[in-house]
């Protein structure tokens, strides 16, 4: 019972001096924001790079080339793919997007044959009557949802971008960060509207039967057209992404530093508050303890104090973060691959422990700091 009481004199102490402890919550909001969205962002780099368990995908693109426009590989490649042993399946794709370099609106088209979309998307859990419609005009285009809602388009809108334009057929949702921010257009139509030429795609995409086999397959692959016109660079579709953005990654894995500088920040600036409301009520907590106040009562009321301060400023941070992450539909593009920035449940967990971790174990020292001393001393302190 004493606990809820002290905890509620603490409350009051902190809108004694209002003014300081809302600038403490604003200063803690600001770094429990930042911190989820750098945490956020490590999500996304973490998904979109890092080999998983299952992974059966390998993209083969022309060798010694670092963007959609300059990988051109013979759509016939595909038949001479499919005869290697392991493979599951090959689709050809055509890539084409308005920005080869890094950007935080970068518009991919790509381009699949009517009867090969569905091996590319099979494993997923998409709705088939997606495809029906779109086999039903050459100019159809499915999007993915992140970038319909960022480019504020509904199904049977006009779009137009990069020279090339096409009419919504249906919106895609999916867990793979690639096709959230992706258009997804008949491989031919493609080819004639980007002035490419019939007979050419970007890169395959080859499915195989045993995920353990995925180096072998590779290197078989490329070892068939090492010879050919157009020889060939075979990687798992991770790594592919990796090595793609690799520039994007290491300012993206840099930002972790920030994440850490600001729960630092937070740790210092709720400790700092605590001490000086603190040393303001020396005679205060003296008086309290001459009155019958246990040392653990007053020691409560301090650590109380700046747990209350970090909680609250923690959870609005949080909550200013992903209200700012969900509806932003952020994403960083490179040479037509995205690294996806969706604030995950477990982040959120892990950022609203930490606040409350901070702001206990802030209160630490200005607690045995309020109870340090001799009391008679203290009644005497000006």
């Amino acid at each position: 019972m004493w606990l809820i009481n002290l905890s509620l004199l603490s409350l009051k102490q902190i809108r004694r001096h209002w003014l300081r402890s809302l600038l403490t919550i604003a200063g803690t909001a600001c770094g429990m924001f930042l911190f989820m969205t750098v945490e956020t962002f490590q999500d996304g780099l973490k998904s979109a790079t890092e080999m998983q368990a299952g992974d059966d995908t390998l993209v083969v693109y022309r060798d010694k080339r670092f963007c959609p426009f300059t990988s051109r590989l013979p759509e016939d490649y595909a038949n001479k793919i499919s005869q290697i042993d392991g493979v599951k399946s090959v689709v050809p794709v055509q890539v084409i997007v308005n920005n080869c370099g890094t950007s935080l609106d970068t518009i991919t088209f790509r381009g699949f044959p009517s009867g090969e979309i569905q091996n590319y998307f099979a494993g997923k859990d998409i709705d088939s009557a997606l495809f029906s419609s779109w086999k039903k005009a050459s100019d159809s285009a499915i999007l993915g949802k992140d970038f319909a809602q960022r480019r504020g388009l509904n199904v049977g809108d006009r779009f137009d971008a990069a020279g090339i334009t096409v009419r919504i057929s249906g919106i895609l949702e999916s867990d793979d960060p690639q096709d959230q921010n992706t258009a997804f257009v008949h491989l031919d139509f493609l080819q004639k509207s980007s002035k490419r030429g019939l007979g050419e795609v970007t890169q395959f995409n080859v499915k195989v039967n045993d995920h353990t086999q995925l180096d072998r397959v590779a290197k078989e692959i490329d070892q068939s057209f090492r010879y050919d016109r157009e020889p060939t660079h075979t990687r798992p579709e991770k790594a592919f992404i990796a090595n793609t953005a690799k520039d994007m990654i290491e300012l993206i894995s840099f930002t972790r530093w920030l994440g850490l500088a600001a729960v630092l920040a937070v740790s210092f600036l709720i400790t700092n508050t605590v001490i000086i409301a603190v040393r303001g009520r020396v005679i205060e907590n003296a008086v309290m303890q001459a009155m019958g106040f246990q040392i653990e009562h007053l020691a409560w009321m301090t650590m109380a104090e700046g747990l209350f301060m970090g909680m609250i400023g923690g959870f609005v941070g949080i909550g200013g973060a992903y209200l700012f992450l969900s509806t932003g539909n952020f994403a960083i593009s490179a040479e037509g691959l995205s690294i996806v920035f969706n604030i995950q449940t477990n982040t959120l967990l892990k950022a609203s422990a930490l606040a409350m971790t901070i702001s206990f174990v802030a209160g630490i020292y200005p607690a045995f700091h309020s109870v340090q001393g001799n009391l008679v001393n203290r009644l005497r302190s000006h």
